[in-house]
């Protein structure tokens, strides 16, 4: 076979493949997906926060007050986006580290607030070469998130402009997820059908399960390793964004009966 054979012959295979891949759009979540807050979010953080406001809080207490307010997260049953479950999970937070007073509003209100800053946040170490290797492979990547946070300001400053083809906020569109309108919008930024979308995301709730109601694949992603939201049945779980590429490539994936 001549050098000019051989190589229309890899030429036809990739055109082939990309024809038939099923996958080609990748939607992640933002929040404990690409990013992760820093100390200004912690015990010692709320701590601060409080004492500007004249409050006291015990730091120690923090951890057992997250899983305790994360209810607060869960009470808008419509799934319109408003700041009050947000302002009000922080604000739960703080009395169960021992807040009370009339400053609690305002201190909530502050936390809500500087959430959006990207300048609290740290980048998971594997998102950039994934970005990189997905784009490489030809994929569009795009972000879904809930969150009053500027995705175009999150790009800047993460210096992931480069990579994303769209990016939906529910502040910005209105609903949160799991609600199907914020993935359809999704969808049409991008110009693909549901089938050939993939949402990535640490979320069984919103991510997983909102993805699949309107024929998306999904993909959980186990960073911790404790899985306390056990994923839909038929969905692959990773534990790290560098295993996305090759389980990409293989799709469908088929699961062992253990994962």
């Amino acid at each position: 076979m001549s050098t000019k054979s051989a190589l229309d012959d890899v030429v036809s295979k990739i055109l082939v493949w990309e024809e038939e891949r099923p996958m080609e759009a990748v939607f992640f979540d933002v929040d404990f997906t690409l990013i992760h807050p820093g100390p200004t979010f912690d015990g010692s953080g709320y701590q601060s926060f409080a004492a500007r406001h004249g409050l006291s809080v015990e730091p120690s207490r923090f951890t057992e007050a997250v899983c305790v307010a994360s209810v607060e997260l869960d009470s808008s049953n419509d799934n319109i986006y408003r700041p009050d479950p947000f302002i009000q999970y922080a604000k739960r937070v703080l009395v169960e580290m021992g807040a009370s007073g009339s400053a609690l509003d305002a201190c909530a209100r502050e936390i809500y607030d500087e959430w959006a800053t990207c300048q609290h946040f740290s980048l998971y170490e594997d998102v950039r070469p994934t970005f990189s290797d997905l784009n490489k492979a030809g994929y569009s990547i795009s972000l879904i998130s809930n969150t009053h946070r500027c995705l175009e300001t999150f790009q800047n400053h993460f210096d992931l402009s480069a990579f994303v083809t769209a990016a939906v906020s529910s502040s910005d569109q209105g609903y949160l997820k799991p609600h199907p309108s914020i993935f359809h919008e999704a969808l049409r930024l991008v110009g693909v059908p549901a089938e050939q979308g993939v949402m990535v995301g640490d979320s069984v709730t919103h991510d997983v399960s909102g993805a699949r109601q309107v024929g998306m694949a999904a993909v959980l992603l186990v960073r911790s390793g404790d899985v306390t939201n056990r994923r839909d049945d038929g969905v692959p779980e990773i534990r790290s964004l560098v295993e996305l590429p090759s389980l990409l490539a293989r799709w469908p994936v088929e699961l062992s009966a253990s994962e």
